[in-house]
């Protein structure tokens, strides 16, 4: 097959430019690419990396302070003049003044994750002049986010790494974009090429969220070990956590299989056992089996812990194959979708 010439290139370009043109509005970016909000990893230096390189960095604010997210904010804002958002959980207990947080150092998107937003969350959000997005894992739930004043919503398949809902990103696409218009949608889970990107905007989503693909960057402050798991690791390594008995709930985090995660099964057993012959309470057992992950993803992101720690990773792990700069990261993914769109076009025109 002949090389695309110069013009179909530029075209490429151009129509992918026309296909995440309200996403780059809306971010106030070059390009509809945000990096996932990942804690320990998501900090200053991948954060403004990722913005530089003409994407949108959001900070993972996790269990923060106030105090200790106006630190990371200011020292993001020093390494970037460029749009970057804050990424906020919103059972954290002191929610309100991490919001005014953001709103005093002028953050202009602030991302709120890890359950359904409370009103006067998002009414701060926007009376600070601040874009306010939400995560959506239906399609009337995102109807209802957008009727409660949301500015954008994101939409994240099972694919993804840490926390996971039980549907895959494709049926989340065909389920939300051909019917919510009022606001962008983002896509994200499982992401880890331009050609899926390109495939998702074609559906109608204003861009899309990526990240494992960040993890083993230049830039990334991840633990040569951690990142290591992530260059040995293919998609099947990437597993939800298992869930034992249905009376005690597990919440789903897909994440590396490792020596950690065959203890959790069997300390899930032991407590069940224990339960079942009187020893533990309802309510003791639950929380024998949550403290199991204490500490997990910091122990493995900061220490390179990877037997014991949790090595959160999205199913895309398998296309990350090398430590590289955030900034070829992005280039690579642009240039992969601009590549699909030329080639389409060139068969197009035959």
């Amino acid at each position: 097959m002949e090389a695309p010439s110069p013009t179909a290139i530029a075209d490429g370009r151009e129509q992918l430019g026309r296909l995440w043109r309200r996403g780059c509005e809306f971010l106030g970016t070059r390009y509809a690419i945000l990096g996932g909000a990942m804690t320990w990893v998501s900090e200053r230096n991948l954060v403004a990396a990722i913005s530089n390189a003409g994407g949108f960095g959001v900070i993972a604010s996790g269990s923060m302070s106030p105090e200790r997210l106006d630190e990371e904010i200011a020292a993001t804002a020093a390494l970037t003049d460029r749009p970057f958002g804050v990424n906020l959980i919103t059972l954290h207990p002191q929610l309100l003044e991490l919001v005014a947080v953001c709103a005093a150092r002028g953050v202009s998107h602030v991302v709120l994750a890890g359950g359904l937003p409370p009103g006067p969350a998002v009414a701060a959000i926007k009376a600070a002049g601040a874009k306010a997005i939400c995560f959506a894992p239906a399609l009337s739930i995102a109807r209802k986010l957008v009727r409660s004043g949301v500015d954008a919503i994101v939409i994240e398949g099972m694919e993804a790494g840490g926390h996971i809902g039980p549907v895959a990103t494709s049926v989340l696409a065909q389920e939300i974009l051909p019917h919510l218009h009022e606001v962008p949608v983002f896509v994200a889970g499982g992401i880890g090429r331009g050609e899926a990107m390109v495939s998702y905007l074609d559906m109608g989503a204003a861009g899309c969220q990526l990240g494992s693909r960040f993890v083993c960057a230049t830039e990334s402050i991840a633990h040569p070990a951690f990142k290591k798991a992530f260059l040995r690791a293919n998609a099947r390594d990437a597993v939800p956590s298992i869930q034992m008995d249905a009376r005690f709930p597990v919440i789903p985090v897909r994440a590396l299989a490792n020596a950690a995660t065959k203890r959790f099964a069997d300390k899930q057993r032991e407590v069940i056992l224990r339960f079942d012959a009187g020893e533990l309470n309802q309510k003791e057992a639950q929380l024998e089996i949550e403290h199991f992950w204490a500490g997990a993803l910091r122990r493995a992101v900061v220490d390179g812990d990877v037997e014991t720690g949790s090595i959160m990773a999205g199913q895309s792990v398998g296309m990350v194959t090398q430590e590289q700069p955030t900034a070829e990261i992005i280039a690579e993914l642009v240039e992969q979708a601009a590549a699909a769109l030329t080639l389409r076009g060139a068969g197009a025109a035959r």
